[in-house]
């Protein structure tokens, strides 16, 4: 347990360390948010490039603490392509058709060191029976990767929210790793959340930095292969619903905003105001106290992510779907179906 402990304290400094020069990178190179989109809740320029400080403790403690095999150095190579595509975006405003393609690279590339999906368990099954995806392997895993490496971006609209949540859901696998003997992901997930925490205290209301989609591409990047890597390790029947609560507050607020515009008849892709934490401040709290609610929701759900994991497999699908059906009854009467216009 040292050595991971080790490897959480030196991801957080060498986040904490790096993140004011990047910061002075960011405004010396332009690399600013600057509010003139009505969605923006800041309203001075920011400087983006704290995902740098976040790759380099990632990186550095993965060279560190980690075996460098094949799987390892295939994971740090896609890290690397989503975190030129978050410069080059947090620069320039990449096309989104073609930072969604780099994404897909960066998927394959995991993909190719061996972070896939080769089968699903019935949960219904005393003998934990698993089904072989053979060719569906490979779409059903990259789905999945270049879904969760976004839902951390689509939830990256307040100081400190990404970086806070992204750092609860690597705890949260943390501790559902170490309960199975994963050490591998044990040791994975303390630097991701070590990484994600040494930059908070910038990143936390009133923010010096954003972490950019530099930031917020890496940290649902590393979350998504983490999470595959469990679902590979495990053969339990809850496998794949451990990492979906784990990071259930950025896939839950994904797909409500998937429902909504697809109800409301707009383009999924079309960016909007009604996201969680957008209800949360209409309803009259500030960032601070919708964020610490953020937080709260989400060390909820990765409770009952834990719970699941260590519990019978029929005990795990009825907790499961109390609570995904709780979490959509909620949704419903908060208004997260509808869009209000602009």
């Amino acid at each position: 347990m040292n050595g991971y402990i080790v490897a959480f304290i030196s991801a957080v400094i060498i986040s904490f360390i790096m993140t004011p020069p990047a910061r002075k990178l960011a405004i010396k190179v332009g690399a600013l948010d600057v509010p003139k989109d009505p969605r923006k809740i800041h309203s001075k320029p920011m400087p983006y490039f704290g995902g740098l400080a976040i790759y380099i403790s990632i990186m550095a403690c993965m060279f560190v603490y980690m075996p460098r095999n094949a799987t390892n150095l295939h994971i740090m190579a896609g890290a690397t392509l989503i975190v030129l595509t978050g410069i080059v975006d947090d620069m320039y405003d990449m096309p989104a058709k073609i930072k969604m393609l780099m994404q897909v690279i960066a998927a394959m590339v995991a993909i190719k060191g061996g972070v896939q999906i080769h089968f699903i368990t019935n949960p219904l099954s005393e003998t934990g029976m698993s089904y072989l995806l053979t060719w569906l392997s490979y779409p059903v895993t990259l789905f999945w990767l270049v879904g969760i490496t976004n839902t951390i971006n689509l939830i990256d609209g307040l100081d400190g929210l990404a970086s806070g949540v992204a750092s609860i859901a690597a705890t949260t696998l943390l501790f559902t790793a170490a309960n199975m003997g994963h050490d591998f992901i044990v040791m994975q997930c303390a630097i991701i959340a070590g990484a994600s925490l040494g930059f908070l205290p910038f990143n936390f209301n009133p923010a010096k930095i954003f972490m950019g989609d530099t930031g917020a591409l890496l940290l649902g990047y590393m979350l998504a292969v983490t999470s595959v890597s469990g679902m590979v390790k495990s053969v339990a029947a809850v496998a794949l619903a451990v990492p979906i609560f784990a990071l259930g507050l950025p896939i839950f607020d994904t797909t409500f905003a998937i429902i909504r515009r697809y109800l409301n008849n707009k383009p999924i892709m079309q960016a909007d105001k009604d996201h969680l934490h957008h209800k949360l401040m209409k309803s009259g709290l500030n960032q601070r106290q919708t964020v610490l609610i953020m937080y709260f929701i989400s060390m909820m759900l990765g409770i009952v992510s834990i719970a699941i994991a260590d519990t019978e497999p029929f005990v795990g699908i009825i907790v499961a779907t109390i609570v995904v059906v709780a979490v959509f009854y909620f949704a419903k009467i908060g208004g997260l179906f509808t869009r209000k216009e602009q």
